[in-house]
């Protein structure tokens, strides 16, 4: 078995992880073998996932917490609204240069170049 050489940080992380799901798992009355079962894994693979093993596939986490009713919690993990940084370095950065796709085609919509179709930003060429 090959070891994690991680950082600590990562390291402490995937073990608070597992910590809270088998926590979810025992609050909901769930064994391992159910839970593994439901899951569509083995027990041994949530028994891993568990003790915060990084080996352990991000799908398997996904689908223990479809069976545990938590999957959107997953989606929420990185949340780009909560981004503080990402916002603010967006924000440092200001606007870029260039048109979006939409932008070129209502430009397009109101001026088509000669021999080029009309192209509706609803997507209905004609």
């Amino acid at each position: 078995m090959v070891s994690y050489m991680g950082s600590p940080k990562a390291k402490t992380a995937l073990e608070r992880l597992g910590h809270d799901v088998r926590g979810a798992r025992l609050r909901r009355g769930i064994a391992v073998v159910d839970l593994a079962a439901r899951a569509g894994t083995s027990p041994s693979s949530i028994s891993r996932l568990e003790r915060g093993d990084p080996g352990v596939a991000i799908g398997t986490l996904a689908d223990v917490l479809v069976v545990l009713g938590l999957l959107e919690r997953l989606a929420d993990l990185i949340d780009l609204r909560k981004d503080d940084l990402g916002l603010a370095l967006a924000a440092e950065q200001g606007p870029r240069r260039g048109r979006s796709f939409a932008a070129r085609l209502r430009k397009q919509k109101v001026r088509p170049e000669k021999g080029q179709d009309v192209v509706d930003p609803e997507g209905v060429s004609f």
